[in-house]
């Protein structure tokens, strides 16, 4: 069969990388692609929410099934774009319906969603700019520190963690009454903090049954130790030690089950990856969040450890066979370390010159924001590379990435060097 991924970062990469390896897929196709997914299929220059474009593509190139990487498509209804359309209809899209994909595209949906299904997660108010000074009060009334989300997406940004009441009054204010990462932020969710340590789950679901995927853990800060502001990801780590069959099983039985039942009852489609967002307090996971895809960089530590052809999978999430399919798991760790542009997440320089990628033996590297021009690699995002290695261990996998980037240079690079250190 031809398929169609979209998307164009990290995360799009391993799916190529991935996809690839079926021996189900005859071309595949990336819409826009990167430098590292050109591998694997072929990059068209399209949109992924450019929906008019890519049903002309489909049709004309015989496309028969669409994996969608990133958030955007999803939350605007590229399922639900494709399954309006009498011509193709017999495509099969890898993702939720535009009003399933409302447990990412809005926190405020999402914490509804919990608070209906009884699962368990922080105590939270939802504010606009109409109802600020209630806000300030709900602040009052809880322990530092504090958290603001933006309802919307906010390209992973849209989260606050404050220690000081003042501040988050303040920073409420702005981002309801500033437009403090636009449009994403007319609704806020102020909730408790919750104290722990957290952990990514990703199942694969037809809506009906569910398959459990390789946990991770990643690191969103930008410096060591877990400090300064969030990105989209430094680093990931799989498994995760704590992680272990006791906790998972809370977690089924509270959490992922309870979720897949609701989707059903509230009549919401999905057809693809749910990423659960966890926080252990104290052995008792809660929910910090739902991702409606795979996570970047969780992606290129969790794909690489699914033995199972991916195509396999995907192709009875239409009929809800799931149950009927099983997924070997490879037991060796596996870890990311994300090279960034000096400066990410804040101003940083495109167009630098990568040097050392092709030396790479022991690692894989996935491209994230990278380009060619012509023989030449070059830097054209935030987060550059992420470097993937396996180990006996975390420790050993987390080692083997560092020394696959002692041979990786450009100028102005940025990486984490405690990537795995608190598991």
């Amino acid at each position: 069969m031809n398929v169609l991924l979209l998307g164009a970062g990290g995360r799009e990469h391993a799916f190529a990388w991935k996809i690839k390896q079926s021996k189900q897929v005859d071309k595949l196709y990336i819409a826009p692609g990167n430098s590292g997914t050109q591998e694997f299929g072929e990059n068209i220059k399209i949109a992924a929410t450019d929906f008019p474009a890519l049903r002309e593509f489909v049709l004309s190139h015989q496309v028969s099934m669409v994996v969608v990487g990133p958030e955007d498509p999803l939350v605007h209804g590229v399922y639900d774009y494709f399954k309006s359309i009498p011509e193709l209809q017999f495509v099969k899209v890898i993702g939720p319906s535009k009003d399933a994909a409302q447990l990412e595209g809005s926190k405020d949906f999402a914490k509804k969603f919990m608070v209906r299904h009884g699962i368990p997660t922080a105590a939270y108010e939802t504010f606009t700019k109409e109802s600020l000074y209630k806000g300030f009060q709900f602040l009052d009334s809880l322990k530092s520190p504090y958290v603001l989300k933006a309802d919307g997406l906010a390209a992973g940004k849209g989260v606050l963690i404050l220690d000081s009441v003042d501040e988050a009054k303040r920073e409420l204010s702005v981002m309801l009454g500033e437009a403090k990462f636009g449009g994403a932020a007319s609704k806020v969710v102020v909730e408790e903090f919750m104290k722990g340590i957290e952990c990514s789950v990703f199942v694969l679901s037809d809506g009906k049954n569910y398959q459990l995927l390789p946990n991770a853990k990643d690191y969103k800060r930008i410096g060591e130790g877990d400090t300064g502001p969030n990105t989209g990801g430094m680093g990931a780590v799989s498994p995760v030690p704590f992680v272990d069959d006791s906790f998972m099983k809370k977690v089924k039985e509270r959490i992922i089950q309870p979720t897949i039942d609701g989707l059903r009852k509230d009549n919401l489609v999905y057809k693809g990856f749910i990423y659960f967002g966890l926080m252990n307090c104290q052995g008792e996971p809660r929910v910090v969040e739902y991702n409606c895809r795979m996570g970047d960089p969780e992606t290129e530590v969790v794909l690489p450890r699914i033995k199972s052809d991916l195509i396999e999978l995907f192709e009875v999430l239409e009929i809800e066979g799931l149950d009927k399919k099983k997924i070997e798991i490879d037991e060796r760790a596996a870890a990311t370390v994300v090279m960034v542009s000096g400066g990410y997440p804040e101003n940083y320089r495109k167009d630098i010159v990568i040097h050392g990628v092709q030396d790479i033996a022991d690692s894989i590297v996935f491209h994230a924001g990278a380009k060619y021009e012509d023989t030449r690699l070059l830097t054209n995002g935030g987060r550059v590379l992420a470097v993937t290695s396996f180990g006996n261990g975390i420790q050993d996998a987390v080692n083997t990435s560092y020394k696959s980037i002692e041979k990786i240079f450009f100028d102005d690079m940025y990486f984490r060097k405690d990537i795995g250190f608190d598991v």
